[in-house]
């Protein structure tokens, strides 16, 4: 018998697929037919379902041009989302001082549903990070490593998943990395094309991947763990491209929760590395107190 939880809805499809498309144009407007065809849907379907959104505010409808946008629901939808994977104001106040004091982008993530998602994130005024809050990422090798450092089972599991393309594993390497990493108390990757192409290219992707895109894939990162930036491999008088430095958060059952990230993208000394690590472990453990969290004795 065909499990319950594979059967889809087609008229809940229609609604997703309206708000998801509104979603990514925030700014925009759109009138019935254009909505109707952008999403492909019959006008009279198309109608019937935006009107419903907007009585439950959900859009909102300008009187004037007849044009539909997302509504103030919701804002209240994604506040109790976000109460719901336990993150608070007050953590957000953390990230906002982190990103305040360095001009970067502060970030929390974690594993929900086996996809790494964004829970929360803010940005210096009119930067562009490139990830989005609700963002996610198949959670297999080689994409999760900063969510599994800190817990030998979680560790193990991880790298028992099919990964989402071929790769070779540096037992070695990888031993050195996950000891290094815990001593320090961070992850700090380093920056390549070759990088971010691959988050890009993963973005909102199935575990599952087309053997044309793993093929592609397979070409940028080939070993778990190549991106780890290591501080006994650091040069003190070398600039390093980093891309991000990350720390974990902590629950009362002292079990790896959370992430919170500064998102670089810039060459930094081994000096400036240190001290923007101090301050993400800072983040992280704060976000950990808020939570009633308790740090491992690894």
């Amino acid at each position: 018998m065909p499990s319950t939880a594979r059967r889809v809805s087609p008229p809940t499809d229609r609604v997703v697929a309206i708000l998801d498309f509104l979603s990514a144009r925030p700014t925009e407007r759109f009138g019935v037919s254009e909505l109707a065809r952008r999403v492909g849907l019959s006008k009279p379907t198309c109608l019937g379902i935006i009107t419903s959104l907007v009585e439950a505010c959900y859009l909102v409808r300008d009187s004037a041009d007849k044009t539909y946008r997302l509504g103030p629901s919701l804002i209240t939808l994604g506040h109790r989302a976000q109460e719901a994977m336990r993150v608070s104001p007050a953590a957000r106040d953390e990230l906002r001082r982190l990103s305040t004091r360095f001009g970067v982008t502060a970030a929390l993530s974690a594993v929900v549903d086996d996809r790494i998602t964004v829970l929360d994130l803010v940005s210096p005024p009119g930067a562009h990070p490139g990830v989005e809050v609700g963002q996610s990422y198949p959670f297999a090798p080689p994409v999760g490593l900063m969510f599994v450092l800190w817990d030998d089972l979680a560790a193990q599991a991880w790298l028992a998943k099919e990964p989402t393309i071929p790769l070779r594993t540096d037992t070695r390497r990888l031993h050195r990395v996950i000891t290094a990493c815990r001593a320090d108390g961070y992850l700090v990757e380093r920056q390549t094309p070759a990088g971010r192409r691959l988050y890009s290219l993963m973005a909102g992707m199935s575990a599952t991947l087309p053997d044309e895109l793993r093929a592609l894939l397979g070409e940028l990162v080939s070993d778990i763990g190549e991106r780890v930036s290591l501080r006994e491999d650091r040069q003190a008088n070398t600039r390093h491209d980093i891309s991000v430095i990350s720390a974990p958060v902590f629950d009362q059952h002292q079990r790896q929760a959370m992430v919170a990230s500064m998102h670089i993208g810039t060459a930094l000394t081994e000096r400036d590395i240190a001290e923007r690590a101090r301050a993400v472990v800072a983040t992280a453990d704060a976000v950990t107190a808020q939570l009633g969290g308790v740090r491992p004795r690894l």
